[in-house]
């Protein structure tokens, strides 16, 4: 029996045919050795986009762009459906398909989220290995900064199709850099919601940093990126006089999930270690 935010729910032990509800899940179901069957997401279409990480997806059917198509679900007979709790309004229809468990995400930690993934399907054990080699990175990491960065402040910006959303100490991201021990900007250097505040064009001070990284979530924010860096306060950033301004992948730095701490922890020593 598991604990989930619809109540309590049977689960089998080591499940066969899983779909997973979320990239956030998907992710941390391959982390923790499991390949689903299926599986949505919410970022990109098309099967390709499924994950950052290449090879890891191959076979994996997908089920659509945010909701699932409820019919191909039935048709792939699962044993299990893992998702987040955005899918409540169709948690009845699921729960009718196999057994059906939705955790929290954003509340209060990524992290957590995990956790209930890896009790849902008995890969504790493994769930604690992930997290030995996670804080080992974090430690190379650290010594291989030094402290050439013990005064510089990191910024971290998603660009979308029509607005900036800066990422706060509390994102996915955030929580990496914190574990870096990397300092963010005051405008950054706090919690909200979701991790992330949007600003407008006449905001751009709240982007600035000593390095500035940017990830861009769609084609649509690749046009506004190259209309925000036309902008005369875009080029008055200090990151970006200083030539420190380093484009990242969305999928990853935004992941909420496990697989994705690689990327981040990899992109840090390649920009902030290798970089001249």
């Amino acid at each position: 029996m598991v604990k989930h935010t619809m109540g309590e729910t049977c689960v089998p032990i080591n499940s066969q045919r899983v779909i997973t509800l979320s990239l956030s899940t998907l992710g941390n179901v391959l982390a923790l050795g499991i390949k689903p069957i299926a599986t949505t997401n919410e970022v990109h279409e098309g099967e390709k986009s499924l994950t950052f990480v290449p090879g890891k997806t191959e076979g994996i059917k997908f089920l659509g762009l945010s909701q699932p198509n409820l019919e191909a679900t039935l048709q792939l007979k699962p044993d299990l459906i893992i998702g987040v709790d955005w899918f409540k309004p169709i948690y009845p229809l699921l729960s009718k398909i196999a057994p059906t468990v939705l955790g929290e995400l954003y509340y209060p930690t990524w992290e957590k989220y995990l956790s209930f993934v890896a009790e849902v399907l008995g890969k504790q054990e493994t769930e604690k290995a992930l997290w030995q080699r996670y804080y080992q990175r974090i430690e190379e990491l650290k010594l291989a900064l030094g402290n050439r960065y013990q005064d510089k402040k990191i910024s971290f910006i998603y660009v979308g199709s029509k607005q900036i959303d800066v990422a706060t100490k509390n994102s996915f991201a955030g929580s990496i850099l914190r574990d870096a021990l990397l300092q963010r900007p005051a405008s950054q250097d706090i919690e909200v919601p979701y991790g992330y505040f949007p600003i407008s064009l006449e905001e751009l001070e709240k982007a600035d940093g000593d390095i500035l990284f940017v990830a861009t979530s769609s084609s649509g924010g690749k046009e506004f990126l190259e209309k925000t860096q036309r902008n005369p306060l875009w080029k008055n950033l200090k990151a970006v006089q200083e030539n420190h301004v380093y484009f990242v992948n969305f999928t990853a730095w935004a992941a909420t999930h496990m697989l994705g701490t690689d990327a981040v922890i990899d992109d840090l020593l390649k920009y902030l270690v290798n970089t001249p």
